[in-house]
């Protein structure tokens, strides 16, 4: 029997390491970005996400999409993961490098679990002034 897990956490970080106990260490947590020009190219970012309180087989993606044409900048593969029972969890880590986003605003990241949005929470992108507030 396949039941739909619940998303306990999506974070977008700049990094993400695993402690030998095997804990996550999710670091430098944000929601905007700072540029000095658009495009904008951002060299690395990490969304982590933990599925809990299912059972079965599941696919998820993350998109990360542009409201102005509602067109993803980027977006992942499906990534499969597996649930054996309700009390198990799983976490995914996925990494963005180099991200290209056209011009100031608000972005959305998409959380898909097998084909289907789940959560959507947004990435500012400001223009950054120069020293002189200009």
């Amino acid at each position: 029997m396949k039941i739909k897990p619940n998303l306990q956490f999506s974070v977008l970080c700049d990094d993400v390491r695993r402690e030998d106990n095997g804990k996550f260490m999710l670091i430098g947590l944000f929601e905007a970005i700072n540029a000095k020009k658009f495009p904008a190219t951002h060299a690395a970012l990490f969304v982590a996400n933990r599925w809990c309180k299912g059972e079965g087989a599941f696919t998820q993606k993350i998109r990360i999409v542009n409201p102005k044409n509602n067109q993803p900048i980027f977006q992942t593969d499906e990534q499969a993961f597996e649930l054996a029972d309700i009390d198990r969890h799983h976490t995914l880590i996925s990494r963005f490098n180099n991200l290209v986003f056209p011009g100031p605003g608000k972005y959305w990241v998409e959380i898909l679990l097998d084909n289907e949005l789940v959560i959507n929470y947004p990435i500012i992108l400001n223009e950054a002034k120069n020293e002189q507030g200009r």
